[in-house]
């Protein structure tokens, strides 16, 4: 039989069951047609997935389906990692019993059926790591029991739908990676239960509404890689709940509120790189105890750094105070270094062009042995370096370029074998480069520029 023969044939079945729904003789038959012809709009099956969906075995057999003990319909569909190529069936929305769908990280294209809507039990919405176009369906709110809805890593475009503002149980969007514009709907502060917002990398515009502060479950917020601009609404840095927020790379100013660790206690990751705030370093920063990501690169913050930064943070990983005005040159202003060898699991030190001077603290051999960076070029840092740099065994990238920075390149620096990119130029180093140095066998970008 031709295949158009057979998707004809397939029509006319889904036809006649859809008109006899109303009795429950046909109700898994019509789960079945409609999952035949999904099956039926998949165009590659190098796994083969689907192999089982055939009339010799029950459908609530099938790979990916999972059927409900009573009805014997279809309650979820798992086909995720699956490598499926080919366009998401509007029979999709046949299955009125589904509750989930999980078609991640496959290669499903074209766009997202609107006949999903007429799921009114769906609870979960996977789609995200495919390459969907066109807009994300508004209808989508007609699902009054939706929890999740994951769209991320797609080729979405449009705006964000305000008609979410209606899905009340809604705990978990995340629309990362598309290419939506617009703004961000001021109706999902009507969310109550959102505990996770993710939109970054899109071409988001305008500002953060005003009601998003009003989400007092929110515990991540990611809005990075967009135009969003003005300043952050107060009411956010009160949402006591925040574990994670994300907004590098936006076009957002104002200051950083003073009490920002306090307000924000619970905080885990705080990203706000590459934005123009101004105004002081949060001194409450040194409060937040379970803080493991703290990046405040390229913005235009001054000084001072509390010399008690790390002194709870046990569990930090990274801290990226990069491409600021936190130094003015002058002696112990570094000094919360001292505070970071507390910080055990740190791997990552960023401290570059902020005007830091005097010289390097001996503490700054003292940090965790698990660091893989540490930057700390251009700045105005005088003396030797130090020695104990060599303990830095898992190191990988090493910047001291642009300082003032005396003396000989210690010969211990050759004992950094890991060591893939090391910058020492535009110092006043003397004495011969130290013959260890062909011991980095892994440098791929290594700069020793001495001044004698």
């Amino acid at each position: 039989m031709k295949t158009s023969s057979f998707i004809c044939l397939i029509f006319i079945l889904s036809l006649s069951a859809s008109l006899c729904t109303s009795n429950p003789k046909f109700s898994s038959q019509t789960d079945q047609i409609a999952l035949f012809v999904f099956k039926g709009s998949i165009t590659e099956d190098p796994l083969g997935a689907l192999s089982s969906w055939n009339n010799s075995v029950h459908l609530c057999n099938w790979h990916g389906v999972t059927c409900g003990y009573r009805h014997r319909r279809v309650v979820e569909l798992d086909l995720r990692s699956q490598r499926l190529a080919g366009h998401i069936s509007p029979f999709i929305g046949n299955l009125s019993f589904l509750r989930s769908i999980y078609l991640q990280d496959n290669q499903f294209r074209g766009s997202i059926p609107q006949e999903i809507s007429h799921l009114s039990r769906l609870r979960k919405l996977n789609i995200s790591s495919n390459t969907l176009q066109g807009e994300i369906p508004s209808n989508l709110s007609l699902c009054l029991d939706l929890r999740i809805i994951h769209l991320s890593h797609n080729d979405l475009a449009g705006k964000i739908p305000a008609a979410f503002g209606f899905l009340s149980k809604l705990t978990f969007l995340s629309l990362s990676s598309n290419n939506l514009h617009g703004t961000i709907p001021p109706s999902l502060g009507n969310l109550s239960l959102l505990e996770t917002i993710y939109l970054g990398t899109n071409n988001i515009e305008g500002t953060i509404p005003e009601s998003i502060g009003h989400l007092r479950n929110l515990k991540l917020f990611g809005i990075s890689v967009n135009n969003i601009s003005s300043t952050v609404p107060p009411s956010l840095y009160n949402i006591s709940t925040l574990t994670n927020l994300y907004m590098t790379n936006n076009k957002f100013i104002g200051s950083l509120p003073w009490d920002i660790g306090l307000t924000l206690s619970n905080l885990r990751e705080f990203s706000v790189s590459d934005n123009q705030f101004t105004g002081r370093f949060p001194p409450s920063f040194s409060n937040a105890s379970g803080m493991g990501a703290l990046e405040l690169s390229n913005n235009g913050l001054s000084g001072p750094v509390p010399v008690d930064l790390g002194r709870k943070m046990n569990d930090l990983v990274w801290l990226n105070l990069g491409f600021n005005n936190l130094g003015t040159g002058v002696a112990g202003e570094v000094s919360f270094v001292d505070s970071l060898s507390n910080c055990t699991k740190l791997r990552a030190l960023g401290l570059q062009l902020n005007g830091f001077g005097g010289v390097l603290p001996n503490s700054i051999t003292n940090l965790s042995t698990q660091l893989r960076s540490l930057v700390l070029g251009d700045n105005q840092f005088v003396g030797n370096i130090p020695t104990g740099i060599s303990n830095y065994v898992n190191l990988l990238a090493l910047g001291l370029e642009m300082n003032h920075l005396s003396g000989s390149i210690p010969f211990d620096i050759g004992m950094l074998q890991n060591l893939q990119g090391i910058s020492l130029a535009e110092n006043r180093l003397s004495g011969l480069i130290p013959e260890s140095i062909g011991n980095l066998t892994q440098i791929s970008n290594s700069i020793c520029k001495t001044t004698i």
